[in-house]
């Protein structure tokens, strides 16, 4: 098959290059070659930006991956342009379009967020969800039954530029008492970058259209799990120190951000991390080992450069000053 990809060397794109090449198809990157634009010698390029340059797409695909669509002025341009060029469209959406958390096994067809003013093109905190669901309408808008929309989780391994979870297996590397929030029995749900590559990829082999919730794995996991996962990957002396969600709130330390991966257990959120993807793992979505997930987190992290600058989770200096403060408490 021959697969346009729009982005395509940051995370999920330059795996999803991978996971395409791996089955001989053929991929073409549409960016602004401004991110790693020396990756993939091999594979066809086109330097332009999608607001701008569209007209440069003049060749033919079965298939299209939007990996970096925000605005849906932007994405509906984009799919406008495509609608004769592509027999596909397929949208990386995300699960933060949902407009309630608090039920539990949030389904594909559950409602999505609105914003009031449509036209914003600003991401914060509250405009992310809807923008994204505006996004996802764009294209199906344009493409119809033709299109396909999937919504990850937290999308976790090697390249990722977020530390959203790569700072634990790295913390839990570095040994001694470890900050870890609220209780161990905390669900979450992460999804492997290759796990969803190759997900998505199967899809598109399969002309599958529709949404899919992906993110995983195939059975409740918890933040204690997963922390115990890290320590005997890297055979770590680890000690969980439990925060109570009051001591984190008092301290300004923040979830998602400076807690990574974890989300309070509140009524109003008890559905973030218990989210339905039966619709997925009935569609071949599967799921690397936990383990692999943290010994390759580890292994990449480890070749960054020293004085990287972490975009999530606590400095050493923080995490020992809130140690220190809960053991005066």
């Amino acid at each position: 098959m021959k697969i346009l990809i729009i982005g395509g060397t940051r995370f999920l794109g330059r795996h999803l290059v991978n996971s395409a090449r791996a089955r001989g198809h053929e991929v073409t990157l549409f960016n602004r070659g401004q991110t790693n634009p020396n990756l993939f010698g091999q594979v066809e390029k086109i330097q332009g930006d999608r607001e701008k340059d569209l007209d440069l797409l003049s060749g033919r695909w079965d298939a299209v991956i939007d990996t970096c669509g925000y605005f849906p002025r932007i994405v509906r341009m984009s799919a406008e342009a495509l609608k004769s060029k592509v027999e596909q469209y397929v949208f990386i959406s995300s699960i933060s379009v949902y407009s309630d958390f608090k039920k539990i096994g949030i389904n594909e067809s559950d409602p999505v967020g609105k914003i009031e003013d449509e036209t914003i093109e600003e991401i914060t905190g509250g405009s992310y969800g809807p923008l994204k669901a505006l996004c996802e309408k764009a294209v199906q808008d344009v493409f119809g039954m033709d299109s396909l929309i999937i919504r990850p989780g937290l999308i976790v391994g090697p390249h990722d530029p977020t530390d959203r979870f790569t700072y634990w297996p790295v913390r839990v590397v570095r040994g001694g008492s470890v900050l870890a929030p609220e209780k161990p029995e905390i669900p979450i749900q992460i999804i492997d970058v290759r796990d969803l590559s190759d997900f998505i990829i199967e899809l598109i082999q399969q002309n599958v259209s529709g949404v899919f919730n992906a993110t995983g794995p195939d059975h409740e996991l918890t933040l204690g799990a997963m922390l115990d996962t890290c320590k005997l990957v890297s055979a770590s002396d680890a000690k969980f120190k439990w925060a109570s969600v009051k001591f984190l709130d008092q301290n300004k330390v923040a979830p998602w951000s400076d807690m990574p991966v974890w989300v309070p257990d509140t009524a109003e959120d008890a559905g973030f991390s218990r989210v339905n993807i039966s619709k997925a793992v009935n569609s071949g979505l599967k799921f690397l080992p936990l383990e692999e997930t943290v010994r390759d987190t580890i292994k990449w992290a480890a070749e960054r450069p020293e004085g990287y600058e972490w975009k999530a989770g606590l400095s050493a200096e923080r995490e020992a000053e809130l140690l220190r403060l809960m053991r005066e408490e």
